[in-house]
């Protein structure tokens, strides 16, 4: 293996293979972390500018001076440090169904990893968010009635593009209700997604939701010489 690429950790897990690399910048000399899962990149530390967005869009239209937010998916933690940085934020529930990746939080593998482990306002709960989102325990297992003022999720790579197949459900306006119910009046729902703005996924949150938007996310793209583009909907109750 190269002095520029090494293989930090590398799990079997019942969705596949998976694997967290870090390797060199060759312009920068900075770190870049990636995890993948089988032979799919699922995030890398290159491209965090829509994740951070999504924090960011999402907890801007949210209510409150204090405010409850949940996200789904911990992956680097880009998403949940952004939440963090918001100064009304008073507990953040990351919710992520691969221990591995909370483990390798937990044990400083990854840069953010200290940052949130240390923050009283933040904590893990492993977990399958899909599942959490339509059962009655909801997203606190301690009070399953509890209602939050955010829902930031990053899991799937868009509304069409799912890690599981199971995970298709939610994205109907049946699913998205069942998980709106977790927010509170004026609440928010925010998504990331990697695809651009798909007219029937908004059309689900317009039936669920009073209001809706879907912002597109550019930023440069150093592997092609042309500028990238995320996806973040942003919906309120």
């Amino acid at each position: 293996m190269s002095a520029g690429f090494e293989e930090l950790d590398w799990r079997p897990t019942p969705i596949g293979t998976l694997s967290l690399r870090r390797r060199k910048n060759p312009s920068s000399g900075e770190d870049i972390y990636e995890i993948k899962l089988g032979d799919a990149f699922l995030m890398s530390s290159l491209f965090t500018a829509a994740e951070i967005a999504l924090a960011e869009l999402g907890l801007a239209a949210a209510p409150g001076a204090e405010i409850d937010v949940v996200v789904g998916g911990l992956g680097l933690g880009y998403t949940a440090e952004a939440a963090l940085q918001d100064g009304r934020v008073r507990s953040l529930t990351v919710v992520e169904a691969l221990p591995e990746v909370i483990e390798w939080h937990q044990t400083g593998l990854l840069p953010l990893g200290e940052t949130l482990s240390a923050d009283p306002r933040c904590r893990f709960l492993e977990g399958d968010f899909f599942r959490l989102s339509r059962e009655a325990r909801g997203f606190d297992p301690t009070d399953p009635n509890r209602r939050f003022h955010a829902i930031l999720l990053d899991i799937d790579h868009s509304p069409r593009q799912w890690l599981r197949p199971d995970n298709a459900a939610f994205y109907t306006p049946d699913g998205l209700r069942r998980m709106a119910a977790r927010l509170h009046p004026s609440g928010v729902f925010a998504l990331w997604s990697n695809d651009p703005p798909d007219e029937d996924f908004q059309a689900s949150l317009s039936e669920v939701f009073p209001s809706s938007d879907a912002h597109v996310v550019s930023f440069p793209n150093l592997h092609q010489d042309r500028p990238a583009t995320n996806t973040v909907y942003v919906a309120i109750a």
